[in-house]
């Protein structure tokens, strides 16, 4: 069933026909609607929900971009258009890709991706703060590690080593793997055998961190990740 609801702005028929028929070639894109100008499309977006626009520039009553400036949440865009000297505006309001007509379905194809990848990211970025725990194998069982129990990970060559508030764990797999199951506004890496939780954090300086009466050492290529803290 496809899961990306698209609509398109353009007042060329032909235009249109091009889209369409690379849209309904593409098993997760759902068309959904077709506008001739912006200000019908505007209607459109205030009653339904659309994940992505492609959009001319050169539109009757209000131009492409100045109708994008109109938003304030504003779904994926992919500028269609003849004008490459539009590019760099185009991207300075956040569009995901933009296409020079004619177009082939090979690079509209790239563009749609763009924005499939996108989504499947935040779906996972999500799932992760949804959820407030982790399993883990540790000494061939399932575990269920809480995340606001978790102090910091350490690095042990093949094996990580979870320092919680009541006990320790040791289980099979790198920091690369258990970053990946970790929410990112929740912890951080900041050196390349720590991961740290930042509820933890009792004080830092541009070496060393603080956690639960632990001293953990901050490596020299993370030190930019302190200060976004």
């Amino acid at each position: 069933m496809p899961d990306i609801k698209c609509i398109i702005i353009e007042d060329e028929p032909l235009a249109v026909k091009v889209l369409s028929d690379y849209i309904s070639e593409v098993p997760f894109l759902e068309l959904t609607g077709t506008f001739k100008d912006a200000i019908l499309a505007t209607d459109h977006l205030r009653q339904h929900s659309v994940d992505l626009m492609f959009l001319d520039i050169h539109l009757p009553k209000l131009k492409g971009m100045a109708f994008l400036k109109t938003l304030i949440l504003s779904p994926a865009v992919i500028i269609t258009t003849a004008y490459h000297q539009y590019a760099v505006e185009g991207f300075n309001l956040n569009v995901t890709d933009y296409l020079l007509k004619p177009f082939d379905f090979e690079r509209f194809l790239i563009a749609v991706n763009k924005v499939k990848t996108a989504q499947v990211e935040q779906q996972k970025t999500n799932d992760k703060e949804e959820k407030d725990y982790v399993f883990l194998n540790v000494q061939k069982k399932k575990v269920k590690i809480l995340f606001p129990d978790i102090v910091y990970i350490e690095s042990q060559r093949e094996y990580i080593k979870i320092v919680t508030t009541g006990k320790e764990y040791v289980s099979k797999m790198s920091t690369y793997e258990i970053e990946e199951c970790l929410p990112a506004h929740l912890f951080k890496r900041i050196h390349r055998s720590f991961i740290v939780s930042i509820n933890r954090i009792e004080s830092y300086t541009s070496e060393t961190v603080e956690l639960n009466g632990v001293s953990i050492p901050v490596g020299r290529g993370y030190r930019d990740v302190l200060e976004q803290l």
